[in-house]
């Protein structure tokens, strides 16, 4: 079996070369410092102790820089214990480092984290009890239900009661999930699935427990999206040979036109001779 401490980071999806979609979760794996080696003979049993994280010095107690001076190691900001019969074969030293590369795509894992809290809920939401009737005269809808111990204990409420209260906020364990993608460079590991916990929350990765029956599950090849790939370059056509420039025509110099005389206004239409007048002229 083999362990290893990550974070999480959110879910996405990538995609296989021939379209086949795999809806994962994101685990950042950062290198796992071993600052301590637990022994059968002085501690009973065999484990790791490996540091995740970098933490300030300004940030941290006594005790933790004494840890860290003592195991010559970087302190750390969490501390968590592994174990392994596989991790036992890598011969693994105070200051090694455990990364992503010890599982590979294609190995089925359990994922243990914290499940998100949810808060102060009933025994209807919490442990699916049945609702009453939905009759306004019932009065009994969801309630927590009889508290008796069938006439033994009655004085008091026997431990392991369901009842109302917080929920969530407890460790949880996906079993069986398929390792898509590791990658120890970049330090992260595609889990297909959902795994318990909010984002950025620690998460424990191990070989899965159980026997794996049937066909084996396989990861189909993914599409490299960060590799770029050459596009070719477009033929360009072959330019044509410029002609030459026609020779400029001599320019015409165009005579002016005479201007036109200016046109005298017309006269304007002598008024007829008044009556007296005639008379006086034909005396």
């Amino acid at each position: 079996m083999k362990q290893l401490i990550g974070r999480k980071l959110g879910m996405t999806q990538i995609f296989a070369t021939d379209g086949t979609q795999y809806a994962v979760s994101v685990i950042e794996v950062l290198p796992n410092v071993i600052t301590r080696i637990k022994t059968e003979e002085k501690d009973g049993y065999k484990a790791y102790v490996v540091g995740y994280d970098s933490k300030k010095e300004s940030r941290a107690n006594k005790c933790e820089k004494g840890f860290s001076k003592k195991s010559n190691t970087p302190l750390a900001r969490f501390y968590r214990e592994v174990t392994g019969k596989d991790l036992d074969a890598l011969n693994l030293t105070v200051g090694g480092k455990l990364d992503a590369s010890i599982f590979k795509a294609g190995d089925i894992v359990d994922v243990i984290g914290t499940s998100k809290g949810k808060g102060y809920t009933g025994t209807i939401k919490r442990y699916h009890h049945t609702i009453g009737p939905k009759g306004h005269g019932s009065g009994y809808h969801r309630q927590v239900g009889s508290f008796a111990n069938n006439g033994r204990c009655n004085n008091r409420v026997l431990p392991g009661k369901k009842m109302s209260g917080h929920r969530g906020f407890e460790q949880a364990t996906i079993l069986n999930l398929l390792v898509v993608e590791t990658n120890a460079e970049k330090g992260y590991i595609l889990v297909k699935g959902a795994i318990p916990g909010a984002k950025q929350s620690l998460v424990k990765i191990r070989s899965a427990i159980r026997t794996q029956l049937g066909k084996p599950q396989q990861v189909k090849p993914l599409v490299d999206l960060s590799a770029k790939k050459e596009q070719p370059k477009a033929v360009e056509a072959p330019k044509a040979e410029a002609k030459p420039a026609p020779a400029p025509k001599p320019e015409v110099k165009k005579e002016a036109a005479p201007k036109a005389a200016p046109a005298k206004p017309a006269e304007a239409p002598k008024a007829a001779p008044k009556k007296e007048e005639v008379k006086k002229e034909a005396k």
